[in-house]
Formats: structure tokens, sequence, C-alpha cells
């Protein structure tokens, strides 16, 4: 047993469906969750529960997806071992091979939402967005997610009692669909509206909290993408932005080669800085992430001063 199945029912349950498709995992699994501490685990309880309200009757799906996206993102591991560089580095090459391929993406979107609760750093950092952004925002906040993927970032703000708004943009049909299925699986709010737009011609519009998770890699022109999103967000609003770094990926295409790369861009793009989380892979410490080259996830929530 990877975990007490008494105090933490719905890990214990994802872990036993997760090793029935993919056995080879175990190990991983039980580094994944060895030496966390009380407060980690009922965090990790609670995204078990939420993948799994999500996949619904298509549970074995999702976690065949997972293994299908952790043997894909161990080739993209490999050839950036080899090269020191992403595959891709334009987005007309990612939006090709990707983002216009809906089976694809269906696929990516099931592995990520795994991904959540297997991957360490994926699940601090959804714990930091709620703990340390969404509960610390103004009451009667309007917010905006870009890229909102799996959904459970835009959930999170969208139940905040104190949400006045919110919404979100993506480029991708498929990947609005997933997460328009997702919050109707955790039961989000009826007025929560999804459109499909680009941030590099954004509709007009100013929201108080924005989140951009995971959406810096993706981009040829990263610092530009922060330049508008300090143009949507209202003075006094805050910011939170999540980018992988050494974090090779199918679309990944902006190699940050450490933490402080993120936030020098951040704070170049105008923004002071609150508070910032890296939270390196599962099984490393951070300062052997860092000489190894292995990927970490840099959280920032910063504000738009007046």
């Amino acid at each position: 047993m990877l975990i007490a199945a008494d105090k933490f029912r719905n890990i214990a349950n994802a872990i036993e469906l997760q090793l029935d498709i993919f056995p080879e995992h175990r190990t991983y699994l039980e580094k994944r969750f060895s030496g966390a501490d009380e407060a980690s685990l009922r965090f990790a309880d609670h995204v078990a529960d939420w993948v799994m309200r999500i996949a619904g009757e298509d549970i074995g799906r999702i976690w065949e997806d997972y293994r299908w996206l952790s043997e894909m993102v161990l080739e993209e591991e490999l050839h950036f071992r080899r090269t020191g560089a992403y595959r891709l580095s334009t987005f007309e090459e990612a939006f090709a091979q990707v983002y216009s391929n809906r089976q694809f993406m269906s696929r990516y979107m099931n592995g990520l939402l795994a991904s959540q609760l297997w991957w360490r750093n994926h699940t601090e950092v959804l714990r930091f967005f709620r703990d340390r952004f969404v509960a610390s925002n103004v009451s009667g906040f309007s917010h905006l997610e870009i890229g909102p993927g799996h959904g459970l970032f835009l959930h999170l703000a969208a139940s905040s009692p104190g949400c006045a708004s919110a919404e979100g943009w993506d480029i991708s049909d498929t990947s609005l669909e997933a997460t328009r299925a997702a919050l109707k699986a955790l039961g989000g709010r009826g007025d929560l509206h999804l459109r499909k737009a680009d941030l590099f011609a954004p509709p007009k519009a100013s929201f108080s909290s924005i989140t951009f998770s995971e959406v810096l890699e993706h981009l040829e022109r990263p610092q530009e993408a922060l330049r508008i999103l300090h143009g949507l967000l209202q003075d006094g609003g805050r910011i939170f932005v999540n980018a992988p770094v050494n974090s090779p990926a199918p679309d990944h295409i902006y190699l940050f080669e450490a933490p402080e790369d993120v936030v020098r861009m951040v704070e170049s793009a105008g923004f002071a800085i609150v508070e910032t989380l890296f939270a390196p892979c599962t099984g490393a410490t951070l300062d052997r992430a860092r000489r190894l080259k292995l990927s970490i996830s840099t959280a920032i929530i910063a504000t738009k001063q007046a």
C-alpha cells in the first residue's frame, strides 16, 4: 500500500487504478508521496477527487493517456539531454503538430489533468495558487485565465467567495471543450465565460486578477505576452504566472534555464513581484534540480502598481 487508504481514500483509489494501467509507475509513485506531510496529502486527496470527478466514467482513458504522456515526455527529455534544446522552435510548428490535432490535444489534456496529482511540482503549484494567490485577492475580483486547459486553476478562482466574475481564453477549440467539461463536472458557476481568443490580438477588457499558467514556454514572444497582460490587468491587480524551466514537452518552445529567468521576465514587463515558489520535479531537491538542469515549476505572484 503506497498511501493510507483510511485517511486518503481518493489518492489510494487513484493509485490503484493508475497502477492497473501503468504498473511500471509504482516506484515513481512511491517516490512521489514519500515524505509528504499531512497538509500536502490532504490537498493531494482533494486533487485526486477533482481529477476523478472530471474523468467520470472515462477514468481509465485518463490514466491511459497519462501513461502515453509520460512516455512521450521521456522521449522529449532524451532529445533535450542530447541537444540542450527543445525539439520545436516556432509556434507554427507547435500549432501544426499539437494544437490543430484534435486527437493529440485531447490525449494531451487528459494526461496533463492526471499530472496535477502525479507530478509533485504540479500539485505544489496548484496549492500555492489556491492558498497564496486566490485567497489573497480582493473581494469582488474579476478574473481571467489564459489557456485554462484542464480547468483546475479556473475552477479554484471562480469558486472563491470573493470572485465576482471569471472567464477563460484559449486558441484551441479542443482545449476549451476540455475546460468546459471539467468545470461542469466540478459544479462550476453558470456565468463563467469561455471564449476562443488570441492573446496577441486580445478583446477589449480589463481584470483585477489574471492566471497565466504554463503558457510562457509555449510562446516565441513571451515578453510581449506579459506586456499585453500588464495592459489587461487593472492598477493594483494581481497576476499569477507559472512556467517550467528545463522542461521538454511536445509543444514547448521557449527554454527557461533557471527560475530567476522567469522572475526577471515578469519584472521587466512592469510587474512587482510579491511572492515566488520554485518547485522541483518529483524526487529532486531544488539544489539537485538546478545542478542537473531538471524541471522546476516557477510560480510567481505579482502585482501591477498604480
